[in-house]
């Protein structure tokens, strides 16, 4: 039985963007593949680990990755329960346009250097608008190609995302960081407990992951419980028992921070996304 779900949400000469999902079975890498095409794949649900470069890429839902076209890559899931991806091609020259050339090595077709880039609160609910509207059939083609465009020229911009930096022996550090993170992300995790898992003081883990990821870790893992209640705000009636359930204190502390990232509360997200697609902010 096959790992693998793809439903194709759209297809045209602008753009082919899928939903996939990933039971996660395998614990260890994958057989080798190859993307015939460049992807951008925006991870919505759970974790999983890319191997390519002779690196380990955890890619979570704070991420967008690249899988290159004629680039070899390996998966594995270190945590249970799978993963699910929101994937886009863009077809013809639309990928060039919108790439800054500071993304881009020198070969002649699109081939991006770094594996992910950390995208900020706007693209994952472009992200997030666009895969409802169109996994609910109510997102008409040429709105959806204006949204991708939209979603893919934030993701990339220079000023809206952010490359890791550090070496590679700290992006090793703060990528065992995310997975104890993401293992259980209701948990109110303690710098002690987080350093207990991965080895280090809590100051220097703090320093470190500051430095890789450029913002603060205590931010980073609201930002991953903020990105799980956009995939689950299309499940849940009772938007308190959402925000308990990702460990928030509280309904208000849960609809502000919700409010703060996103523009918007929790129930105008969600009736937003339940009757269409809104328009993007540029």
């Amino acid at each position: 039985m096959t790992q693998l779900s793809v439903q194709c949400l759209l297809s045209t000469a602008t753009a082919t963007i899928s939903d996939v999902i990933c039971r996660g079975d395998c614990r260890h890498a994958s057989a080798e593949e190859c993307a015939s095409t460049t992807h951008l794949v925006f991870p919505y649900r759970g974790v999983y680990v890319r191997h390519a470069r002779s690196e380990a890429t955890v890619a979570e839902a704070n991420q967008l990755l690249f899988f290159n076209a004629g680039e070899g890559y390996r998966i594995s899931h270190p945590l249970s329960g799978g993963d699910a991806c929101l994937s886009i091609a863009l077809g013809g020259d639309g990928l060039q346009e919108l790439s800054p050339r500071e993304h881009l090595d020198s070969s002649s077709r699109v081939t991006f250097k770094p594996a992910r880039l950390r995208i900020d609160s706007h693209a994952q609910a472009l992200a997030a608008q666009l895969r409802y509207g169109l996994a609910g059939k109510i997102t008409e083609p040429l709105e959806a190609e204006t949204a991708t465009v939209a979603l893919v020229r934030r993701a990339l911009g220079l000023k809206t995302s952010h490359v890791s930096r550090g070496t590679a022996v700290r992006r090793k550090l703060v990528d065992r960081v995310k997975l104890v993170l993401s293992s259980d992300l209701s948990r109110r995790w303690s710098l002690a407990d987080i350093a207990a898992e991965v080895g280090g003081s809590p100051v220097y883990l703090t320093q470190v992951f500051q430095q890789v990821e450029g913002m603060p870790l205590s931010r980073y893992q609201l930002r991953l419980r903020l990105a799980r209640s956009l995939e689950l705000l299309g499940s849940y009636d009772d938007l308190s028992r959402l925000g308990a359930d990702l460990g928030f204190s509280s309904h208000s502390h849960f609809s502000a921070a919700f409010r703060q990232a996103f523009g918007r509360t929790p129930g105008e997200f969600q009736r937003s996304v339940r009757h269409g697609l809104p328009r993007s902010r540029e």
